[in-house]
């Protein structure tokens, strides 16, 4: 424990001083051959204009766009070369046969929104259909709860119902899966990019269930396609018009006092759509903006999904063909359904944009296109994503050089990466290790290097948890900060000290290390020795020099799994 916290007070120190490695080396790793052939390039990286070797930006590459290189991956990238591996990873197209074996487990990941609430009802549901059922009475839940809840849990084994904890469990486990073994690692990064922008939160019940789905159907696919594509989708997705309230928005209506139509114009999408999706908060839009916004999306919602929604109130709905429903100028596509009747049909005015009276579901189509392809936009989410792949702030003269590729490509993502990726200054001394890692990125960069063997991945979910980031479960729309001063503080640089000494020392159950293989069965002579073997594993391609001085003094009389569990700790390994 002294060890440990001695270790968080150097790598605080460190990390508040921002260390930047200003030198390299290059160090032999083991050969790791990737699939495929060889892509003739199409743009150049101008990394050899900043000093680096082509092994130095390999390394930078697979930090950035990775999570975390596997031994002998710079290697497999330098035969490639740098440009075609960057293509392949654009493309995402690479088998991922290891990834799919381990996923076959999981049953829930396939299910559609439909089979999902069918088949894990949440609790208030269960109760409701055990109540009408004649199952339990409603009278008597309050009465004798250990008895209803035993009667109920006979209820949802014979109705063949799961707990949704279940399906988190599965939903939870192949993000860990994906992120250490898929061979799409770009793909990879920019879900988990792309689905914190559009963040949505289990924690909201309401919304809960779909966001398997969600970044299953929605994200992933678009993740590097055309943003105002990617934009619709996410409007249109249960997970987004529950999380964000807009399937309850609609216009308000003379002479009705019902309850569904007296909710009436709800802000909370459009608002979040201008400020967190869009535009970003100086973006130049007013609160009339948002308003107004809200009065074109009224009548977005959900089509009834499941048994349960179906026997309610939609169950006239459920009847309707789809003809009738496009007679009556509703809008059935999938789980959306965009109601008529709900949607303010006056005329509106976004952004000096008139959307004339008499228009439903397309002005609400024909919005969130406008905003997609706003200038604004254009350099709100490439800053966004510079802030991901550069630096906490990056340079203006780079954000202006992506927006305008934004602009001129349609909001075509791979197009703005490239853009990035070209620029000298993505390859500047000043980006390079300069953005802290996350949780995530620690553990499945650790493991990644190590060569872990994931067997069930909910410990290593829990050892994220508890450095501070509980995937899925963030509560704001802003999803997490992408900023290094919200990731390290005394507390959680204490968790990834222990996590790197769990790891290391196999304390991890359901996650196997073989250290010994990683240096072809030998275990070297001393903790120094070890602090070269593995230091050249888990940091590749940098100068060992500054981490020796750092951690050097921690390492007598230890042995080999707590070596590494001090360089996994360390402040070089906190950076990327």
């Amino acid at each position: 424990m002294k060890v440990v916290i001695k270790m968080a007070a150097v790598v605080l120190a460190a990390m508040g001083g921002y260390f930047l490695l200003s030198g390299f080396m290059a160090v032999p790793v083991s050969p790791h051959v990737l699939s495929g052939t060889r892509i003739p390039p199409l743009y150049h990286f101008p990394y050899r204009q900043a000093g680096l070797t082509e092994r130095q930006a390999a390394a930078h590459l697979l930090s950035r766009f990775t999570y975390g290189a596997r031994p002998g991956e710079v290697d497999a990238v330098v035969q490639m070369g740098l440009e075609s591996w960057f293509a392949r990873q654009l493309e995402a197209s690479l088998p991922d046969d290891s990834v799919d074996r381990r996923l076959t487990q999981y049953d829930a990941l396939t299910l559609t929104n439909e089979e999902v609430a069918n088949t894990y009802p949440r609790n208030g549901q269960v109760l409701r259909m055990a109540i009408r059922d004649g199952v339990i009475d409603k009278d008597s839940v309050k009465v004798d709860r250990a008895a209803y809840r035993d009667v109920l849990q006979n209820y949802m084994q014979e109705k063949g119902y799961k707990r949704e904890q279940e399906l988190f469990r599965q939903f939870c486990c192949q993000k860990m899966l994906r992120a250490a073994y898929s061979e799409n690692q770009l793909l990879e990064v920019m879900t988990d990019f792309w689905f914190n922008h559009f963040n949505v939160s289990i924690t909201k019940n309401d919304c809960a269930e779909f966001i398997p789905a969600y970044e299953r159907d929605v994200i992933r696919p678009n993740a590097l396609g055309r943003f105002n594509e990617l934009l619709l989708k996410t409007a249109k997705s249960p997970a987004m018009l529950y999380y964000l309230d807009n399937f309850i928005s609609s216009a308000p209506v003379q002479n009705d006092t019902s309850a569904q139509r007296a909710r009436g114009l709800n802000e909370n999408y459009a608002r979040e759509v201008m400020e967190l999706h869009t535009l970003g908060v100086d973006g130049g839009y007013t609160q009339q903006d948002v308003t107004e916004a809200a009065r074109v999306l009224t009548g977005w919602g959900v089509y009834p999904i499941g048994e349960f929604a179906k026997a309610g109130r939609a169950a006239q709905l459920n009847r309707w063909t789809d003809e009738q429903i496009a007679r009556r100028g509703f809008v059935h596509d999938g789980d959306f359904f965009f109601n008529a009747n709900r949607h303010d049909k006056g005329e509106k005015v976004v952004l000096g944009h008139v959307f004339p009276a008499g228009g439903g579901y397309q002005e609400g189509v024909d919005l969130l296109n406008m905003l997609a392809h706003q200038p604004a936009t254009a350099k709100f989410i490439s800053r966004k994503i510079a802030v991901r792949f550069v630096s906490d702030d990056p340079p203006a003269s780079l954000i202006d050089r992506m927006a305008k590729t934004f602009m001129e490509r349609n909001g075509d993502i791979r197009q703005v990466l490239i853009t990035m990726v070209s620029a000298p200054e993505f390859w500047s001394p000043l980006a390079l290790r300069e953005k802290t890692k996350s949780p995530f990125e620690v553990a499945i960069g650790a493991v990644r290097a190590l060569n872990g063997d994931i067997r069930q991945p909910m410990p290593l979910y829990n050892w994220v948890t508890r450095m501070g980031e509980k995937e899925y479960y963030y509560m704001a729309p802003t999803g997490y900060p992408d900023r290094g001063t919200y990731w390290i503080n005394t507390g959680s640089l204490l968790n990834r000290m222990n996590f790197g000494l769990a790891l290391a020392e196999g304390q991890i159950p359901g996650l196997q290390i073989n250290l010994l293989a990683l240096n072809n069965g030998h275990e070297p002579e001393s903790a120094e020795a070890a602090l070269q073997v593995y230091g050249r594993i888990l940091l590749p391609e940098r100068d060992l020099t500054a981490t020796e001085k750092r951690v050097g003094p921690m390492l007598y009389d230890k042995g080999l799994a707590e070596t590494v569990g001090i360089i996994i700790g360390s402040p070089e390994f906190q950076r990327r």
